[in-house]
């Protein structure tokens, strides 16, 4: 085991072989991470933040309203570490990363993966930084899903959670909306080439179906309406072109169509006697956050899970931004958990 530093992220390398939940080994790991602050003497300032589908390890970055010198989460009051999830295409091993056995790409050879062998490779992570406890786990849609997830598996590692955005398990309703997307990817006749492009043009496709599920109805006809004279080159279709070729531009269908695919296998329950009974273990204080207009993960999925937790709370925040909210809606969700841990 090692790591190096590439810039201010750091790689963990894990070389002996990971089995997989699938029964698929890796020969080995890369993990991706970043670490803001620094551990105090008794090792109980540790704040571990896991990331949603397309982002990365830098938390400072895409979490700005939270993360930061002088916000919520203050690196000269915290050590805090996020680490860029299995599968993905940030610096841990995934689809892009090298297969040893063939020095090139896993692409399509890359083995499916759940979130529980994400949190597993959080725990090699875990384990190599020297973190014994971890104060407070945060996380928002598919980031609250690893935080419950690292939770089920080991009780009393997680001292106090907060979950936006989330639930137990993936509806019925988002596994539809991710088959979807993922067809748009596979209709392209790229789909399977070996090479970084490879399903772009249904990678933007698929971006644009996720897009309608990231926001809602208000949110376009507020901001995307056009003049009543117009025929053609309508805001709203041209918003949806452009979020498909910005996420193109920094990530990758192989990836994308990975990790959809392990977001539809979050079940707290299986092998534990279901949902309920894995629940009623998690003692952990821990804070739902629901946004009212979330019709990806609506606030039903939130109250049930703070209903189940057997020390759950829930808030819920108005905001016309839907799934999106959680990163959007800094102040609201700083002053709900700020009360939540004072």
């Amino acid at each position: 085991m090692t790591f190096f530093t590439l810039n201010s992220m750091k790689i963990f390398l894990h070389n002996d072989s990971v089995k997989l939940e699938n029964g698929a080994e890796l020969p080995g790991l890369e993990i991706a991470y970043h670490t803001y602050g620094e551990m105090n003497a008794d090792k109980s300032n540790v704040v571990w933040i896991c990331h949603a589908l397309t982002a990365n390890s830098d938390a400072e970055d895409w979490w700005e309203g939270l993360v930061g010198d002088g916000k919520l989460m203050d690196p000269s009051k915290y050590f805090i570490v996020c680490a860029n999830i299995l599968g993905s295409c940030y610096g841990s091993s995934g689809p892009m990363t090298n297969d040893p056995s063939t020095g090139e790409p896993y692409y399509s050879g890359f083995p499916d993966v759940t979130i529980r062998d994400m949190v597993n490779a959080h725990e090699l992570l875990r384990v190599h930084l020297g973190v014994d406890k971890i104060w407070l786990g945060l996380g928002g849609s598919m980031g609250g899903y690893q935080i419950l997830e690292w939770a089920c598996s080991q009780n009393n590692l997680i001292e106090n959670m907060v979950l936006l955005v989330t639930g137990a398990k993936e509806s019925a309703w988002a596994i539809a909306v991710h088959e979807a997307q993922r067809l748009a990817i596979e209709a392209d006749n790229t789909w399977r080439d070996h090479n970084k492009e490879a399903g772009r043009d249904g990678l933007i496709a698929a971006r644009g179906i996720g897009m309608l599920t990231y926001r809602n109805y208000e949110t376009y006809v507020a901001v995307q309406s056009d003049d009543e004279e117009k025929l053609d080159d309508f805001k709203a279709a041209s918003y949806i072109k452009y979020q498909g070729n910005k996420l193109a531009d920094r990530f990758n269908a192989y990836v994308y169509w990975l990790l959809t695919k392990s977001m539809d296998s979050h079940n707290l329950g299986r092998g534990r006697g279901g949902i309920e009974k894995a629940l009623t273990g998690v003692t952990a204080p821990a804070l739902v956050i629901g946004i009212e207009s979330d019709i990806l993960c609506p606030v039903e999925e939130q109250k049930k899970l703070a209903a189940a937790l057997p020390n759950g709370s829930y808030i819920e925040i108005k905001s016309g931004y839907g799934h999106d909210g959680f990163l959007i809606e800094s102040d609201a969700i700083h002053a709900a958990i700020n009360a939540f841990l004072s």
